[in-house]
């Protein structure tokens, strides 16, 4: 794999973490009642990142996505209980991007992403590419996420919980998000990073500790895995 590197303009961003009780009440009552914590916390940053604008593409981003619900089904459905079409319906991976359509009344498209330990990563890149294309309405990034129940074991480079969005808008920039992906593994060859290595007390376990301190701190991040060298900077817009 090459070396990738890109930039985003960023409007702003809102990020919460996993315990925090979600205020959504831009939801209505009878549908905010069955909605799982994962997709409180992300519909409440979504919320804050564009409720001033009416069209918006989301990219959702999420590990593992409603496993909790998914979980109970499957429990369920081998105690022989009877399954909820609601909770059916809201397991899927996407249930977020379509439940923040309908509340707003934006037909924009919607995606959704789940890539391993890399998730929010591609996610960012998949905004970046749908922004590329099509600079005149705003890129919506979603990237939430919760750890998985204790019957799935260990699990490699686990996420913490929490959720971040990030408002793709060149109209509204505050600063633009440098991307950098390196490959490092087996290659003799390999060129210095682009940009600055976080500090070395940084320590970052997942990316999105590090893109959330990226953008909180305005200082470079990185989180390396099998490889692999993931790196973000801010830089101030120059409008």
């Amino acid at each position: 794999m090459h070396d990738l590197r890109w930039t985003m303009p960023v409007a702003r961003w809102s990020a919460t973490a996993a315990a925090v009780a979600a205020d959504i009440n831009f939801i209505e009552p009878i549908v905010r009642r069955r909605l799982s914590s994962l997709s409180r916390i992300a519909l409440k940053v979504a919320h804050d990142c564009v409720a001033e604008r009416d069209h918006v593409r989301v990219v959702f981003a999420s590990r593992h996505g409603e496993l909790r619900r998914t979980t109970d089904i499957l429990r369920a459905i081998s105690a022989g209980e009877p399954v909820s079409p609601t909770a059916f319906s809201l397991s899927v991976l996407n249930a977020m991007t379509g439940i923040f359509g309908i509340a707003r009344g934006d037909r924009s498209p919607a995606s959704a992403i789940s890539a391993g330990a890399e998730t929010l990563g591609y996610a960012l890149l998949e905004a970046h590419a749908q922004f590329a294309a099509d600079p005149s309405s705003p890129v919506l990034v979603v990237y939430a996420d919760e750890q998985a129940d204790a019957a799935y074991g260990t699990i490699e480079d686990e996420v913490q919980g929490g959720a971040l969005a990030i408002l793709l808008d060149a109209r509204a920039a505050a600063g633009r998000l440098a991307c950098t992906i390196s490959r490092t593994e087996g290659r003799s060859d390999t060129p210095a990073p682009t940009l600055a290595p976080a500090p070395a007390h940084d320590n970052f376990r997942t990316q999105s500790e590090a893109v959330q301190r990226c953008l909180d701190t305005q200082t470079p991040a990185a989180w390396q895995n099998a490889g692999t060298t993931w790196q973000w900077s801010w830089h101030e817009s120059t409008t």
